[in-house]
C-alpha cells in the first residue's frame, strides 16, 4: 500500500466530486419521481414504470463493480469524466428523439454512466484526502449526493411542469457535462498505482473479510432504511389523513437530517470524538428506532421517523466508507467502492421489498417493525475490533 495523501487538496479539486455526487442523486430521484408523467398513456403503464425504475437501478448493480475495478487499472479520473459523459449522451439522445417509448434506452444509459463516475468519485474522494481526513470528506460527499435526493423529486417536478419530461432529460445533459468539464479542468491527474496480481480467489477472500462485510452491510441497512422512508412514510401519512405537502414535508425533513448529520459525522471522526464501529452502531440503533416511530400513527409517528432514519443514516454513511477507505489498499479502492456500491444498491431495493411483502402479508406496521428488528441486530454483525487510523 503507497503511502497515502498527506495533505487536505484544494477545495476546488474536491467540488467537481461534490457536484458528480449531486448529479447522480439528483439524476436518479429527479426523472425517477417524475417518469409517470410520460407512461401514464402507455399500456401497463404501472408495469412499464417498474421497469424503467428497474433499468437505472439494475444496470448500477451490475456495472459499478465493472467500473470500480476499472478506475484501479486506468486511473479514476477518466471512468469519471466518462461516466460523466456517457450520461449526458443517454439523456441527450430522449432529448433528441423526443420519443416516450425510447426511456428505456435513455434510462439504461444513465444508468450506465452513473455505475462509471460514482464509485470513481468515491475512490477520488478517499485518494485525494489523508486517512486522518477521509471522515470530513466522505461527510461532505455524503451531503451533497442528499441534497440532490432531496431537490431531485422537487426540482424535477418543477421542470417538468414547465417544459415536460424532454426538458428535465435536457437540465441532467447539461449538469452532467458541466461537471465533466470541471473535472477535466480542476480534478488532478492520479496514476493508477501498481497493483499485485490477484485471482478470483483473491478478491473473494477479501471481499468477504469482516472489514468489507460489516461497513458494506451497514451501508446496505442504511439504504434499505432511507428507501423505506421516502417511499412508504407518505403512505403511513395518507393513511392517518394528512395531505400530500406535509407528507412531502415529511420526507424532505428525512433527506434533509440526513445531510446536515453527514459532514458532522465525519468531523467527529476526524477529531477521535467518534469512533467508526461506535458510530455506526449508534446510527444503526437510531434508524431501527426511526422505524419503531413510523408504526405510531399520525403526524407524531411520521415526523419522529423522518428526523431518526435521517440521522441515523447520516452517522452510518461516512463513517462506513471511511473504515472502507481505511482497511482498502490504495490499488484496490475503485474495486471496494464500487463493491460497496452494490451492496447499496441491493439495500435500495431490498428495503421496499421486504417492507412490501410484510405489508402485503398483514400490514405495513407489521412491514416497518420486520425491518426494524433486522437494522437493530445489525450492531452484532458490525460489532468488530477496530482499525487504527493512519
Amino acid at each position: 500500500m503507497t503511502t497515502p495523501a498527506t495533505g487536505v487538496p484544494p477545495r476546488a479539486q474536491m467540488w467537481p466530486l461534490y457536484a458528480a455526487g449531486f448529479t447522480t442523486a439528483f439524476g436518479a430521484h429527479g426523472i425517477a419521481a417524475n417518469l409517470f408523467s410520460e407512461t401514464g398513456n402507455l399500456p401497463a403503464s404501472l408495469l412499464y414504470l417498474g421497469l424503467l425504475l428497474a433499468l437505472y437501478d439494475g444496470a448500477e448493480v451490475v456495472l459499478k463493480p465493472v467500473f470500480g475495478s476499472l478506475a484501479d487499472r486506468i486511473g479514476a479520473r477518466p471512468v469519471l469524466i466518462g461516466g460523466l459523459i456517457a450520461f449526458a449522451a443517454a439523456s441527450a439522445v430522449f432529448v433528441v428523439v423526443d420519443d416516450p417509448s425510447w426511456l428505456w434506452l435513455a434510462r439504461l444509459g444513465q444508468g450506465a454512466g452513473a455505475s462509471a463516475f460514482s464509485p470513481a468519485a468515491s475512490s477520488l474522494v478517499a485518494r485525494m484526502n489523508p486517512k486522518s481526513k477521509q471522515g470530513r470528506a466522505f461527510g461532505t460527499y455524503g451531503f451533497y449526493k442528499s441534497i440532490g435526493y432531496t431537490l431531485g423529486p422537487l426540482l424535477g417536478g418543477a421542470i417538468v411542469w414547465f417544459g415536460g419530461l424532454s426538458l428535465l432529460f435536457a437540465v441532467m445533459a447539461v449538469l452532467a457535462v458541466s461537471v465533466a468539464v470541471w473535472g477535466a479542468l480542476a480534478v488532478p491527474s492520479i496514476p493508477p498505482l501498481p497493483r499485485a496480481r490477484q485471482t478470483v480467489v483473491d478478491l473473494a477472500r477479501r471481499l468477504s473479510d469482516g472489514a468489507f462485510l460489516r461497513p458494506t452491510a451497514a451501508l446496505a441497512a442504511a439504504t434499505a432504511a432511507l428507501s423505506v422512508g421516502v417511499g412508504f412514510l407518505p403512505v403511513s401519512g395518507a393513511a392517518a389523513g394528512l395531505g400530500p405537502v406535509v407528507t412531502g414535508a415529511a420526507v424532505s425533513l428525512l433527506a434533509a437530517c440526513a445531510a446536515l448529520t453527514q459532514p458532522r459525522a465525519g468531523r467527529a471522526l476526524d477529531a477521535g470524538r467518534l469512533h467508526t464501529r461506535t458510530g455506526i452502531r449508534a446510527g444503526l440503533l437510531i434508524t431501527a428506532a426511526g422505524l419503531g416511530c413510523a408504526m405510531l400513527p399520525g403526524l407524531v409517528g411520521v415526523l419522529l421517523a423522518a428526523v431518526a432514519v435521517g440521522i441515523g443514516t447520516g452517522l452510518i454513511t461516512p463513517l462506513a466508507f471511511a473504515a472502507l477507505a481505511a482497511s482498502t489498499p490504495e490499488e484496490r479502492l475503485g474495486q471496494t467502492m464500487g463493491a460497496a456500491e452494490l451492496g447499496r444498491e441491493l439495500g435500495d431495493a431490498g428495503g421496499p421489498l421486504l417492507v412490501a411483502g410484510a405489508a402485503a402479508v398483514a400490514t405495513l406496521t407489521v412491514g416497518y417493525a420486520v425491518l426494524a428488528v433486522l437494522i437493530a441486530a445489525a450492531p452484532l454483525a458490525v460489532a468488530q475490533r477496530e482499525r487504527p487510523r493512519s
